[in-house]
């Protein structure tokens, strides 16, 4: 295998390879990643509540391969080729109250399962796609759609029911009788002949009183729902079957998209990628309806009472006074109905993020009342909340109380409200976070994962909604990412440590209970023989007086150069000082090999990273590259301070957001970093995407003063020590513009200590090892060089 040769200056041999300071390579690490094996993933229960199903790699394939074990089997086999589609069907599906029907689409039909028997109906059989299927009717029925429109099936009968009948474009004029037809000529003309002659008025009264009798006798022709020019979205059923609700989109005009060109081809040809839009685009806008069957009403839902519906965002006084004249945009999520169809809740966002509404609707009238308002000058988000879109969690315990979750007290937690007399409960609390929920089938307990032993821990318990007491179902120290079977007798979960991938482990759901290790990675002989270290988890006081977590890797006493690297992980709310197999598996083992070399390293939870709570995630409002660089900052000093680190040989990379603080560091902070790798690196936010950058930069045109602090575009003229930059041409999130920008500014400010190397296939996530292996040889080559000397 082909090595890459250190400096001369290594301390221990001018001609010492990797071979004799690591048994680790580059190549290695960086070429041939599934030399430690395949984890397990996508695991989901069988309906049987039995048989456990999931991705697993085991024979080192092209791709992965869906596996299934048995409760009484722990045993992997491999699923038949032909099953998958179903069984993967099966689980997009959807259980009635009592698990003992499962309605899915597959292929876009609609089957219904008896769970016991395993017996299964075909509902329809169409060149169409139908998806979506739910139960209705108190269960007498499944709805599912059919393109845009809503149908019901019938259990009793097997009819077909067509509900909702949605159309492009807007109402028809009131059709006109004949004597309101032509113009004003042609009108009095019609009206002198019905005047003057019985034969005329004769003829004219048949005809109506035809037109009345069919009228009267002919069925009832369903509702036409028109959308104008605009997308249908979130078609739902209310349980009793009565009330449908929709939501219209109304695409933005003007709103330029990016194109990212593609030079590597098949053709020979450069080909244009479309990508995304630029933050600060502008938006779509959002009409929710609810459509009532039974009165043939068509309500848009009212959002003009919902409180603080006017509320500007705090930052505006920054540029003029604030005015609360306008009602904000916003996107409906739900209704969330109890099981009898009493109540409904919705989830309402502003389209700014800073306002989350929980909001019992009055499907009759179309109105709202705010059953719980989030108010965050950030922007909403943490666990269990979501963002725009949904992907929260809340429902219902009982007819009249709401369960949901919010970060009131700092951190998210798990609170009730009572619909009708508004008594809000907090059902947990604690400086920790409630990370997953998910109510019981009777409605008594809670199954929740938590970080309460440790920021850096995922544990599973049960918490009852009776007593109030909290068990504790796992126990290993670490991670455990768990999924409840649908009797909820057993659970099935990936567990990982700190030097140990992502393992699969059943158990019964029951404190105590033992955990028996479903798989065990095919990982190579090579691969078990290296001792992976367990980096040692440790705080630091930042300088407004913080606790900071970071993982630490301190080499042999015998190998320590005094040079010291710090890794940024990237952002989109993530965490990696942690007890647990890192999704950064790659700079994990280069953290290991770097180690072997006598480097320190440290990993960083800066400011804005998940597991911390509110405080922690929105550090970095309005000024990304402030609070949260200022951790890597202090990290350097504990590295000098405390790790017999030489404060003049420190080296700082990572990529995307940890390219972005890379990049501020080398142009904010000299002296601080010697060295910098910064990696498909944001250089501009005001050319990243609206979703991401908007909640916490608002927008450039509205907050001109966030953007500038925060672009190290603007920061260039400072750059101090060696600069590396990595990017890929084909990047379709952070795009290769960005880093071309930033040359070009660095090349008019006059730098010449900086380089940039292109990867001309590579989007945001390399795929290739050949681009690893290259990207990871020069980031070593620099710290060998600018931190050795």
């Amino acid at each position: 295998m082909r090595k890459w040769f250190l400096p001369a200056i290594i301390f221990l041999s001018a001609n010492a390879t990797y071979a004799q300071l690591s048994p680790l390579t580059v190549d290695k690490i960086m070429r041939d990643p599934k030399w430690m094996g395949t984890s397990p993933d996508r695991i989901f229960w069988g309906a049987d509540n039995q048989t456990v199903y999931f991705n697993w790699n085991p024979e080192k394939a092209i791709a992965d391969s869906m596996y299934f074990i048995h409760t009484k089997d722990i045993h992997p086999n491999k699923t038949a080729a032909a099953d998958r589609a179903l069984l993967n069907a099966r689980k997009n599906g959807t259980y009635n109250a009592d698990h003992s029907l499962l309605a899915y689409s597959f292929y876009g039909d609609v089957y219904l399962m008896d769970t016991k028997t395993g017996k299964v109906i075909r509902i329809t059989n169409t060149t169409a796609q139908e998806y979506g299927a739910v139960f209705t009717n108190n269960e007498q029925a499944i709805a599912f759609q059919q393109g845009r429109d809503l149908f019901t099936w019938n259990r009793a009968d097997g009819a077909i029911s067509q509900l909702t009948n949605f159309k492009s474009g807007t109402p028809p004029p009131p059709e006109k009788s004949d004597l309101d037809k032509g113009n004003a000529q042609e009108k009095w003309l019609k009206a002198q002949q019905l005047q003057l002659l019985d034969i005329i008025r004769d003829k004219k009264a048949k005809a109506d009183a035809a037109t009345a009798y069919n009228k009267q006798n002919a069925p009832k022709p369903l509702r036409s729902l028109y959308t104008e020019d605009k997308d249908v979205q979130n078609v739902q059923i209310s349980p009793d079957g009565r009330y449908i609700t929709y939501r219209l989109f109304a695409a933005p005009k003007d709103a330029k998209s990016t194109i990212v060109p593609d030079y590597v081809t098949s053709t020979g040809f450069t080909t244009d990628i479309p990508s995304r839009e630029k933050v600060g685009a502008p938006e779509g806008s959002f009409t929710s309806f609810v459509y009532d069957r039974v009165a043939d009403t068509v309500l848009a839902i009212s959002i003009k009472e919902l409180p603080g519906i006017k509320d500007q965002p705090d930052y505006v006084k920054d540029y003029t006074k604030k005015d609360s004249a306008v009602v904000r945009e916003v996107i409906i999520n739900g209704p969330y109905w109890t099981d009898n169809g009493k109540h409904a809740i919705m989830d309402i966002r502003s389209q700014d993020n800073k306002d989350r509404w929980i909001a019992l609707l009055d499907p009759a009238t179309g109105k709202l009342k705010s059953v719980n308002r989030q108010r965050d000058e950030a922007w909403i988000a943490g666990p269990g909340i979501g963002w725009s879109f949904g992907g929260a969690n809340l429902g219902w315990i009982d007819d009249n109380t709401c369960w949901y979750q919010s970060e009131a007290s700092g951190y998210s937690h798990l609170y009730t409200t009572n619909v009708l007399t508004g008594e809000q409960k907090q059902l947990t609390s604690g400086n920790y976070e409630v990370q997953e929920a998910e109510l019981s089938r009777d409605k008594k307990t809670f199954y929740i994962s938590t970080n309460e032993v440790h920021p850096g821990e995922k544990q599973f318990y049960k918490l009852s909604l009776v007593s109030g007491k909290t068990e504790r179902i796992t126990t290993m120290q670490g991670a455990n990412e768990v999924t409840v079977s649908p009797d909820e007798k057993w659970i099935a979960f990936r567990y990982s440590s700190s030097n140990q991938p992502w393992e699969l482990y059943i158990q019964p759901n029951t404190p105590g209970a033992k955990a028996q290790q479903v798989t065990n990675l095919a990982q190579s002989a090579e691969f078990k023989s290296y001792n992976w270290r367990v980096p040692q988890l440790i705080t630091y006081t930042s300088g407004d007086n913080q606790q900071v977590y970071a993982r630490l890797y301190t080499p042999d006493p015998a190998r320590k150069n005094g040079a010291g690297v710090i890794f940024v992980h990237g952002a989109g709310y993530l965490q990696n000082a942690h007890r647990w197999w890192s999704q950064y598996f790659r700079e994990y083992m280069f953290h290991n090999l770097l180690t072997d070399l006598g480097y320190t390293v440290m990993d960083v939870d800066y400011r804005g990273s998940s597991g911390y709570g509110r405080n922690w995630r929105t550090g970095i409002y309005r000024f990304m590259g402030g609070k949260d660089l200022d951790d890597e900052v202090d990290a350097a000093k504990y590295m000098a301070e405390k790790a017999g680190v030489d404060a003049k040989r420190i080296g700082i990379y990572g990529g995307s957001y940890g390219g972005f603080m890379t990049l501020m560091a080398m142009f904010t902070k000299p002296g601080t970093f010697a060295a910098g790798a910064a990696l498909r690196s944001v250089t501009d936010w005001a050319h990243y995407n609206h979703g991401y950058t908007s909640n916490i930069l608002n927008e450039p045109f509205k907050d001109s003063i966030a953007y500038l602090r925060s672009s190290p575009i603007y920061h260039a003229e400072g750059l101090k020590g060696k600069l590396l930059m990595c990017h890929g041409m084909v990047d379709t999130n952070v795009h290769f513009e960005d880093i071309v920008r930033l040359s070009q500014r660095l090349i008019e400010l006059g730098k010449d200590n900086w380089e940039l190397a292109v990867f001309p296939v590579e989007d945001h996530g390399f795929t290739t090892p050949s681009s690893w292996t290259d990207e990871y040889k020069r980031i070593l080559k620099l710290f060998n060089e600018t931190l050795l000397k």
